[in-house]
């Protein structure tokens, strides 16, 4: 098979708010090139409904406020100086979307100000209501249109990274195998530096807010290159996700709490003052532990979300995305309650980087969802991701000026493309591969969902190899491709979830249900090395891609 080489400074994957942010700020030291599987705009970000948190009048009460409240949502886990630099620099960020272009909703010349569960106050900026990831994005994009030095190449889906290894030194990233779905041929994208922006891994969940596209295929990709990941088991799920049959897990943001949404049981009873004294705007893993014990005990498969009770026009003025989503499914939710349950929502930990997105590979940096910055802790406060993607997308920008302003150079003859690559490049079975997606989307969620156990999670590992025992020799294709990182993803929060023998935040195990209140929570490690004790995945392609 030919394979095509192409050059760069900086190699981007992934086109969501963190990976656009950071190669705006990368664009002044060189070459650009982002990588997006499918179609441009395919990420967690545009989804975004809630909005931005920031400290808006970057007063030191404003600022210690918001941080504060991220530490106390985090249950100890995150790494303060990593809330500080989100929390501090934030202000800057969110000035430079104004100049940018964000129209944030203002009554007269005044930001309008939603509060979210956990927050101690009103601080969420918000665009267009309901759809303020999709609006940061569009002006992204729109500042990149006119940005010299960046090219996006969508519809091009990464294979594995490149490593390169000289004599006396450690294994360095200095590019990617990817697969241009065009046409099916591959690429080869050499770089001074690769950052990871490749979003979460909801997919492996039945039921996820996540798009497709989050398959965690920069979680499988930095763990084959020798990166360590960092507190991944603590993912999480948000409370109020649409529960009709038939339908997608459609979030349903917790600004709706924010505004006097309400929560309702089979028995049109409000019950979440007996489980927290915030109610409904308690943390988000308290609120979906709750909701999930309402289920059990009254056995029907989802609560109600309930804002009859509020003005109608406020209501379709302030989440007209959302209000338009419920009609398009049958619901007027000014005239009746909403049926919801909890959903996979976003992944916490990740690949552990530093402040500027550095991890332990040389070459390798990760921002957004699929980094571990340390600000998040074991329970993300709302509307954080947003803020977390743009100001370290921005540092990630910044650090990227020094690196080395040469690129190696690379002989035809310096890397062999594994035979399995060349030899199939079609599935013969796509069925296979969607049988293999869902028997993951089920154990997991089943498994290693809101509540865990020893036993549960074990039960996840077996499942999950045999899955892996299945997927030997995959063909060239996305569909196999993806299948095998939801894989190795799932293995990465299974192993996680079983070493952590505690109860913290997002991560519930009823064996265990509380933690020794005199110890300091620790993060968890993980590299490929700890996954093979759990799981045995020769028989899935583990490339050593080195040039």
């Amino acid at each position: 098979m030919q394979i095509a080489d192409f050059k760069t400074d900086f190699l981007i994957i992934g086109g969501g708010i963190a990976g656009l942010r950071a190669a705006i700020g990368a664009s002044r030291f060189g070459r650009v090139t982002i990588l997006n599987k499918g179609v441009r705009g395919e990420s967690s970000s545009k989804f975004a409904q809630g909005g931005i948190a920031a400290a808006v009048n970057d007063t030191p009460n404003e600022i210690n406020s918001h941080c504060q409240d991220t530490l106390i949502a985090g249950k100890g886990l995150c790494k303060p100086n990593a809330v500080q630099v989100m929390v501090s620099e934030g202000p800057r960020r969110i000035q430079e979307l104004l100049d940018w272009g964000v129209a944030f909703d203002k009554v007269g010349d005044q930001f309008v100000l939603a509060r979210e569960g956990a927050h101690s106050k009103n601080r969420i900026l918000r665009a267009r209501g309901d759809a303020t990831g999709n609006e940061i994005v569009k002006t992204l994009h729109r500042t990149i249109s006119i940005t010299d030095n960046i090219e996006i190449r969508n519809g091009h889906f990464t294979i594995e990274l490149l490593m390169s290894q000289t004599e006396g030194g450690p294994p360095s990233c200095s590019g990617a195998l990817v697969l241009d779905e065009s046409n099916g041929e591959l690429r080869r994208f050499f770089a001074k530096a690769v950052v990871l922006a490749t979003g979460g891994i909801g997919q492996v969940f039945q039921r996820t807010t996540n798009p497709t596209v989050a398959t965690g295929d920069g979680i499988a990709m930095a763990l084959k290159a020798g990166a360590i990941l960092e507190d991944i088991e603590f993912f999480q799920f948000h409370p109020t996700a649409l529960a009709l049959p038939g339908a997608p897990s459609f979030l349903l943001s917790e600004a709706i709490r924010g505004e006097g949404g309400q929560l309702k049981n089979a028995e049109g009873k409000r019950f979440m003052d007996r489980y927290h004294p915030d109610a409904e705007l308690a943390p988000r893993d308290q609120v979906s532990r709750a909701i999930l014990n309402e289920i059990r005990e009254t056995g029907v498969a989802h609560v109600f979300l309930d804002v009859r009770h509020l003005d109608p026009h406020f209501i379709r003025e302030r989440f007209p995305m959302i209000y338009a989503t419920c009609l398009h499914h049958g619901l007027d939710m000014v005239d009746q309650q909403i049926p919801v349950a909890p959903s996979a929502h976003y992944m916490m930990g990740g690949i552990k980087t530093d402040l500027s997105g550095r991890t332990n590979v040389p070459g390798l940096y990760a921002v957004g969802e699929v980094a571990s910055t340390g600000v998040h802790g074991a329970n993300r406060l709302a509307s954080n991701s947003l803020l977390e993607g743009l100001v370290f997308g921005a540092r990630v920008g910044d650090v990227l000026e020094s690196v080395s302003p040469k690129i190696s150079a690379f002989s035809d003859a310096a890397m062999q493309i594994p035979v399995s690559w060349s030899a199939q490049t079609a599935v013969k079975w796509p069925e296979a591969y969607h049988r293999i997606q869902n028997e993951i989307k089920t154990t997991m969620w089943k498994n290693v969902g809101i509540i865990r156990s020893d036993h549960s999670v074990r039960r996840a590992i077996s499942d999950c190899q045999l899955c892996a025992d299945v997927l030997k020799n995959p063909p060239l294709s996305r569909l196999a491709l993806e299948t095998g990182n939801m894989l190795w993803a799932s293995a990465a929060l299974i192993t996680s979830a079983l070493a952590r023998r505690e109860s913290l935040g997002a991560h519930f195990r009823e064996d265990f249900p509380e933690r020794e209140r005199s110890a300091v929570p620790e993060h968890s490690a993980l590299t490929q090395k700890t996954l093979s004790e759990h799981f045995l995945f020769e028989s899935l392609w583990t490339s050593d891609t080195r040039l």
